[in-house]
């Protein structure tokens, strides 16, 4: 009987089994398990394997699955531990559709695999950039908390294996403009690279071990990203301590012989990849290792590092232990678009709704309600429901579908589409919005679209590769919200869209604004439930609305000056955190320390008092300001808590403040402790007087000394 072989025994260290797995390979063999499509290796029984999956909000690509809320969705909800459960569905979902496919077809194919590469964790610095849907918002500490959770949820927590590999992306600075991405060069300060750029990267490597770091198309300040000496060597692996395998884009090395004008020919493009630390390769320069390693360019070193940390993820994930002794191994395909993660897509499309608008209170819809008209061109989208990356599922829940099945009978209810999402049309009948409000109520649904707003390439209707130049409404819809109010149409506008956008004209042509984002498969459902007033709408912004594309920076600028809530000095239509819901609550009672000393927490309470007549979920918010210190943000969120205040009571909430997020970063990239006065506000959105004009409750301020 054959002994097995080393690699094999997963009683063994698992740096042994990697040596044995290692010296078993040709030099050939082990270059090709360096790219995304590894082909298998017959004479070790090892199958073909591709590294490229997406679980961005749900397995994507890949047929039936739960489709969850778009990312900036999740990320409206402030809720780090709906987050971490609707990631552990996903990768559940994702452990039962690879073994699935494993077992019917001996090996998988792209999207098959448990390399998820998710989440994006680029700071979403423009709201003219399509991808930012994909993102946690503009603040850090939000993306960092967020995301962490999420990354969680994807792994596990299993003390030997992961249920699936998380991937941290785009590494880094990384934030459009899309049509110039394979050759763009994003300038960035030291102290803008620290502060906002890389925290959340940071987080994810040090707080949650993310498995996996995917580098961007881009250069930083001149340097490819999947070749850079600063980011990789020494901020990921030296000062991090980073200890899992890097990945390019798709195609990005391909960019430094292209238009990067980086290297010569695609042989040095694999080279300078594969010694800067990117051990895993998702396009085809690795091909050209081979020639690489003969003329001298790499070493057989430089390669078995990399398929090292390439194959240790592959050993973690328990690809090579008998089934018995994976946690994960035996998920049943059932629970796959299951009940109970459609009940958890339900849940997350109800926090991330938005309320940023409710004239006189017309929302809840009264019970009273004798008729209504529903119009909008994305009422019966299904495309509005799934952004980009997104599975595909038989129970997708459109607005109208949701709506009409909610409406009680006995209400008289009408539908048109009524004006296109984009194109200009001679359509508008004056009648029609006459008859509309002819109605009690009207809910319009509009807003941005898939179409509009993504990757480069997927937005058909977007001439700058899935960026927008504008930020406004469309005209095309705006014409139809001003023969509404013409008409005298009380409207609830329902918007979807997975970035902000302008609505100053818009807020005095309607009653109600509710932002429903990319809702997911249950978005109709949970948009209907929550404008009836079965549950409260609690979603907060996760990034600032202004009032107009003219208040925004240029879009190649990527200096932080003027930009998001932590930089910008206009004032915005709605600000980061905001979000109202059906009642409001009061902050009494804060508790801080006088002094705070470096390298010791700091411990603040306050009480959040609901005097309503019923229970009210809201995302209590802490924000730092440093007084006299001139490199210090306007404002910073430094925590935040999620919490459910029953009518007529009052809740107490702790916050421990880890010093690190009250020391300031310097023009040099490092941190300081900054002695002086520190200005604490807490509160239900970001401090700003606009804020409080639309309804926030009255924050509460307190100084602290920092010795």
């Amino acid at each position: 009987m054959a002994e097995t072989p080393l690699y094999l025994n997963p009683d063994l260290d698992l740096n042994k089994r990697l040596q044995d797995l290692l010296g078993r390979l040709t030099i050939r063999e082990k270059i090709s398990q360096l790219w995304h499509e590894a082909p298998g290796i017959p004479k070790l029984n090892i199958p073909a394997y591709n590294s490229w999956s997406e679980g961005l909000h749900g397995v994507a690509r890949n047929g039936r699955a739960t489709v969850f809320p778009q990312a900036i969705g999740m990320a409206a909800t402030w809720n780090p531990n709906l987050i971490q459960k609707i990631a552990d569905a996903i990768s559940t979902e994702a452990r039962a559709k690879y073994h699935t496919a494993l077992r019917k077809n001996g090996k998988t194919d792209i999207y098959q695999g448990l390399n998820l590469w998710s989440p994006n964790i680029n700071i979403f610095r423009d709201p003219r950039w399509g991808r930012g849907q994909e993102t946690w918002g503009e603040d850090p500490f939000l993306t960092g908390t967020l995301a962490s959770a999420f990354v969680r949820g994807l792994q596990g927590d299993d003390p030997v294996y992961l249920k699936t590999a998380a991937c941290a992306k785009h590494y880094a600075v990384h934030s459009g403009p899309e049509k110039l991405r394979h050759g763009f060069d994003a300038q960035a300060s030291l102290k803008d690279l620290h502060e906002t750029y890389l925290p959340a990267f940071k987080a994810l490597v040090q707080n949650a071990q993310v498995e996996a770091v995917m580098g961007a198309y881009n250069r930083v300040n001149g340097d490819p990203a999947c070749a850079h000496p600063y980011l990789i060597d020494k901020v990921l692996r030296e000062d991090w301590g980073f200890k899992g395998h890097m990945v390019s884009d798709c195609w990005a090395i391909s960019d430094f012989d292209g238009p990067h004008a980086y290297t010569p020919n695609p042989t040095e493009s694999a080279a300078r990849a594969l010694k800067a630390g990117c051990d895993l390769e998702c396009g085809c320069r690795y091909a050209h290792l081979l020639e690489a390693f003969e003329q001298g360019m790499i070493t057989e070193e430089d390669i078995d590092r990399a398929l090292t940390r390439v194959y240790t993820t592959r050993f973690k994930l328990g690809m090579f232990d008998p089934p018995e002794r994976v946690p994960y191994a035996n998920i049943p395909e059932e629970v796959v678009a299951c009940d109970a993660h459609a009940e958890l897509a339900y849940q997350a499309a109800i926090e991330s709704v938005v309320l940023l608008c409710n004239k006189n209170n017309i929302l809840p819809i009264r019970s009273d309600l004798k008729s209504l008209f529903i119009l909008g061109p994305t009422t019966a989208s299904v495309e509005v429901l799934l952004g980009n990356y997104y599975g595909m599922n038989s129970r997708l829940t459109t607005l109208l579908e949701g709506l009409v099945g909610r409406i009680p009978e006995g209400v008289r209810t009408e539908y048109r589409t009524a004006t296109h999402v984009l194109h200009e049309s001679q359509a508008h009948s004056k009648w029609m919005y006459q008859s509309a409000a002819s109605h009690d109520l009207v809910i319009a649904c509009m807003g941005i679209t898939p179409h509009m707003e993504g990757e480069e390439g997927e937005s058909i209707d977007s001439a700058e590769n899935g960026d927008r130049t504008r930020i406004e409404l469309p005209e095309v819809q705006l014409q139809a919200l001003r023969q509404l109010s013409e008409a005298g149409a009380k409207t609830v506008l329902v918007l979807t869209g997975g970035s902000a956008v302008a609505l100053e004209e818009v807020a005095d042509l309607v009653d109600a604004i509710v932002f429903v984002w990319y809702p997911g498969q249950e978005g109709g459902r949970a948009v209907a439930d929550v404008l009836f007033g079965d549950v409260a709408p609690s979603g907060k912004l996760p990034v600032t609305f202004p009032k107009s594309t003219e208040d925004l920076p240029p879009f190649e600028d990527y200096s932080l000056k003027g930009r998001t809530y932590r930089y910008s000095e206009k004032e915005p239509l709605f600000p980061f955190g905001f979000g109202l819901t059906y009642g409001k609550v009061e902050c009494t009672n804060l508790q801080v320390p006088r002094e705070a000393l470096p390298n010791q927490p700091l411990h603040i309470s306050v009480n959040i008092k609901n005097a309503g007549p019923r229970d009210v979920q809201e995302v209590v918010q802490v924000y730092v300001k440093h007084l006299n210190q001139p490199l210090a943000p306007l404002q910073q969120l430094v925590a935040f808590q999620k919490c459910t205040v029953p009518a007529q009571s009052e809740t107490t909430l702790t916050f421990e403040l880890d010093a690190d997020r009250l020391t300031l970063i310097g023009e040099d990239g490092k941190p300081f402790w900054p002695e002086g006065t520190l200005e604490l506000t807490v509160g239900t959105c970001s401090p700003t007087q606009r804020g409080l004009d639309l309804g926030a409750a009255p924050p509460l301020t307190a100084t602290v000394h920092l010795h």
